[in-house]
């Protein structure tokens, strides 16, 4: 529990003043999105977080509705704009997520909240992701990102989740700005997000 706290401490003391700063790029982008796509401008979908408890994440919206006959959403390299594909690649789709870490949803670093369809995949050990909060970014997101596999991605977060500090956090925060201004591992090979996590994948820890 005391670690916790010191983790939302760290939180608190980075994300507060973070926000007065990115506010005018946050409203810059706000505006960008809603004319090139309209409204709503925040992409918003409910998320397991800290012990699996679901949360409301939100995110800079990439994507436009489109949908087949049937009224089912187009994949996503036909819904995915080119604006969309630049705050994509530049990470700043993900500014809005500083809310869900003022509100409590998430930390600066953590593994990242994954779809809750996917809880039910899980092996028992995968579970243990949720013993801390989600995050922003990750040790999984300074290894490769979607670049990786899902197995690569899940020991990542194990391996955080196993034996995080706030020592492991400030090295990942500054590995992050690396790895954003880098822009590495945007998407997996061929796809322009990510491949849905079906748990049938070789090698899950």
């Amino acid at each position: 529990m005391n670690r916790l706290l010191a983790k939302r401490a760290l939180d608190l003391a980075l994300t507060v003043p973070g926000l007065a700063v990115v506010a005018p790029v946050m409203a810059g982008v706000a505006v960008a999105v809603r004319l090139t796509m309209g409204a709503p401008v925040l992409f918003r979908q409910q998320r397991p977080g800290l012990h699996g408890r679901l949360f409301w994440l939100y995110k800079f919206r990439t994507m436009r509705d489109a949908v087949d006959a049937a009224g089912r959403p187009l994949p996503d390299a036909e819904r995915l704009v080119p604006f969309g594909r630049f705050l994509r690649s530049t990470s700043l789709d993900e500014l809005p997520e500083l809310l869900n870490v003022l509100k409590g949803d998430m930390s600066l670093v953590g593994p990242r909240p994954l779809l809750p369809q996917y809880l039910s995949r899980y092996t028992p050990r995968m579970w243990r992701r949720h013993d801390v909060p989600p995050g922003i970014t990750g040790l999984a997101a300074v290894r490769g990102r979607n670049a990786q596999t899902w197995a690569q991605k899940f020991r990542s977060d194990l391996e955080y989740a196993e034996g995080w500090s706030l020592g492991l956090d400030l090295s990942i925060l500054g590995r992050t700005l690396l790895t954003v201004l880098r822009r590495e591992g945007i998407s997996q090979e061929g796809q322009a997000t990510a491949v849905e996590f079906t748990g049938n994948e070789p090698d899950l820890p």
